[in-house]
Order: C-alpha cells, then structure tokens, then sequence
C-alpha cells in the first residue's frame, strides 16, 4: 500500500515500515482483547472470581492499545485493518487453543500468549527507535502495561522458590497443562 503523506520530517519509506509494524502490533492487540475476554468467559475453578475479574481491566487496557495503534497508522498516513479477516489472514500466530477450563490452565496458556505478544513488541521498539521517536515511545508505553499484566499472570504461576510453573512449555496446551500443576502446591 502506498501512501499519500506522512508526517511532516519523515520519509515516505520510514513511515511505510513503521505502518507494517505498527499494523502487526494493531493485530495482537486485537487478538489478545478478544483472548482475553474469551478467557473471562470460560474460566472455572475455586479462582474463579479472581481471575474474571483481573481480565477485564486487562482488556479495557489492550483495547485502548489498539485504537492508540491504529490512530497512529492513520497519522502517519496508512489505513489500519482491524477487521477479523485481516487479523487472521495477517497474524504470525495460531488461534487460542484453550476453551472451559480451570483459572490456572488458562494462566498457563496465557503466559505463552504474553510472553510472544511482549517479545514481539520489544524487537519492534529496537526496529522503530531509529525511524520514529513517536511510535516508539508510544509501543513502551504499552510495553510497560503488558509487562505489568504478564507480571499479575506469572504471579499465580510462580512457586515460592521463584520457579515459574510454565517455563519449559512451548505450546498453549503444555503451559496450561504446566499451570494446572500449580493448584496442587496452594
């Protein structure tokens, strides 16, 4: 796609791959919204009423990361995609695999889910950091927020010796099979 303008001190080049990655970011945090929200709904277990309601300012927040990314797309005069199809057909990563399950199962899983959306974002603050000052204070900003949520996932994870329950695994399952591990040592 080619735009018409940017902002005034950029290039055209520099502003279209700051679209590309900025569009990538729009899409995980669409993705990780309706994740997280999907887990509010469908987690069960003593935890309960724990958990539901420390997802919900977690989505709130992502969701103001994706309007805060697509609104800097559009400033910086790309169009963002935030329909379903195109979250789909763009994403690098698979769909939620994890349906009603226990509070520590979805956990688990979604350590995984953090830990890709927070490693991603940070090779993409290095990637911007020389080609606009803007975004990427604006991607530490959500940094710092996804950092803090991954934190209050990890805590229920973690054993009193420090080891996170979920450290080896390498898909969704492993981590909420790993995390399940973790109701019998409370």
């Amino acid at each position: 796609m080619a735009i018409k303008y940017t902002v005034p001190g950029m290039t055209e080049k520099n502003a279209t791959r700051v679209i590309e990655i900025l569009q990538s970011r729009l899409h995980a945090h669409n993705d990780l919204q309706l994740t997280l929200k999907h887990v509010h709904w469908n987690v069960v277990g003593p935890h309960f009423i724990a958990v539901h309601e420390m997802i919900d300012p977690q989505v709130e927040a992502v969701r103001l990361m994706a309007d805060d990314t697509a609104e800097r797309i559009a400033t910086l005069g790309g169009s963002p995609k935030g329909t379903p199809g195109s979250i789909v057909e763009e994403r690098t990563w698979n769909e939620y695999s994890i349906g009603r399950a226990t509070t520590q199962e979805h956990l688990g899983a979604l350590d995984l889910v953090y830990r890709g959306v927070i490693e991603e974002t940070r090779t993409n603050v290095e990637e911007v950091e020389d080609l606009d000052p803007v975004t990427e204070d604006m991607l530490i900003g959500h940094l710092e927020k996804l950092e803090l949520f991954h934190w209050f996932i990890r805590a229920h994870l973690e054993s009193a010796g420090g080891e996170l329950a979920t450290a080896n695994a390498g898909s969704e399952k492993e981590a909420a099979e790993a995390g399940a591990t973790t109701d019998h040592e409370h």
